[in-house]
């Protein structure tokens, strides 16, 4: 055997076994926001005797290919390769003094960039064991934004009973993609989209879907957003325009002739607000005596037989119009009113006379009930007894 043959055998017999416990540490996965900041943790356990690092080696793994991140080299110092040079550091000091340490060899990433996602590979070159390598899956998280807004400018509701999408939360521009529920007590249906987008977000919209009515006006709508373990809400409040609902308030039933200053109210539920009101009486014309200010319609002087009709107020607003009406009778003399003391006191005697009827009847009833039991318990003997001590002395046979 010469000498070279020696040597080789030397190294493989009696070095490398001794060199079996290095090995690269490093995590299994690491992940963080964009715009945060990440460490790739890497440290080298060496063998005993330790072997010597030449150099460290950061790369990513691109489409199958490596790509130089940041080099450590116990001559050359440290280099960081132009795409990473503002944002990635070697986070132990020791690694960038001129008599390096590299058994921790961890980076930083700050500023995180939805372009860093990808597998990280630290190799250590070493003599003479020749290199030593792990891999770490880098992720990078993207907080949606979140916005809930009513679908259309004006939600109008129809007779038609016709389904309209009423609101809109959007999840934007996240990763992974968020998802979305809705709580309100409004019974609807739900559209759920999905879209990714060129950057490798995600975009969800979800729509909510009801009739319009009257009855959903001012009601409440919250999206709840969920992504990864955090929770966004956002409400909107449903507004939808509909036509005058309208009564007609102010008669009482009690027009009587002479009566003076009766008046009649319109009362319209509308949204938007009535924006005109119009009286009118049906086959006929308004009485001359009448005066009208907005929805009250004032009939002053003494009443007459002719005042007596069909009264209709028309309420108009954008949407459209409806009316209410009210059947005014005129009779001769105002109904008997009955005074409110004299409402209480019928109230008061009829409450009084249910309570002692009451009494009576338990009574009654507890007297019914003692005599039927005292008559029960009565024996035969108990019965001759007493009809002897009711007979006279001299009437009992010795």
């Amino acid at each position: 055997m010469d000498s070279t043959g020696f040597w080789i055998f030397l190294i493989t017999t009696c070095v490398i076994p001794g060199m079996n416990g290095q090995s690269v540490q490093m995590d299994d996965g690491r992940w963080g926001y964009i715009g945060s900041k990440v460490d790739l943790r890497c440290r080298f356990i060496n063998s005993s005797p330790p072997v010597k690092i030449s150099q460290v080696t950061w790369q990513k793994l691109v489409n199958g290919t490596k790509q130089n991140v940041a080099i450590a080299n116990p001559s050359l110092g440290v280099s960081v390769a132009p795409p990473f040079r503002d944002r990635v550091t070697f986070k132990n000091g020791a690694v960038r003094k001129r008599t390096p340490s590299l058994e921790d060899t961890t980076i930083t990433f700050s500023t995180l960039r939805l372009s860093d996602e990808s597998s990280y590979i630290c190799e250590y070159t070493t003599f003479p064991a020749g290199n030593r390598e792990n891999t770490v899956n880098l992720t990078v998280y993207v907080r949606p934004t979140t916005q809930i807004s009513l679908s259309t400018p004006t939600l109008v509701a129809h007779s038609s009973n016709l389904k309209t999408p009423v609101a809109t939360c959007t999840c934007a521009n996240g990763k992974p993609a968020g998802t979305i529920r809705w709580e309100t007590r409004v019974p609807g249906e739900v559209t759920n989209r999905e879209y990714r987008n060129s950057d490798g977000t995600f975009t969800v919209q979800s729509e909510y879907v009801l009739v319009p009515s009257k009855d959903t006006h001012k009601e409440m709508l919250t999206c709840v957003t969920s992504y990864n373990d955090e929770v966004f809400t956002d409400s909107v409040t449903l507004d939808i325009q509909y036509e005058p609902d309208v009564v007609v308030d102010g008669y009482d039933g009690n027009w009587y002739l002479n009566r003076e200053n009766v008046q009649l109210s319109c009362q319209a539920d509308a949204n938007p607000t009535v924006s005109l009101y119009q009286w009118r009486l049906v086959n006929g014309s308004i009485p001359s005596n009448a005066e009208i200010r907005d929805n009250v319609l004032t009939l002053k002087g003494p009443i007459t037989y002719d005042l007596q009709g069909t009264y209709v107020c028309d309420a108009t607003n954008s949407i459209g119009t409806r009316s209410g009406s009210v059947e005014v009778s005129i009779i001769e003399k105002p109904l008997p009113q009955i005074a409110t003391g004299d409402v209480i006191s019928v109230v008061a005697l009829l409450l009084a006379a249910g309570v002692l009827m009451g009494i009576t009847i338990t009574v009654l009833v507890l007297k019914i009930r003692s005599k039927k039991g005292s008559s029960s318990n009565d024996s035969p003997s108990t019965k001759l007894s007493q009809t002897i001590r009711k007979r006279p002395a001299d009437d009992i046979q010795l």
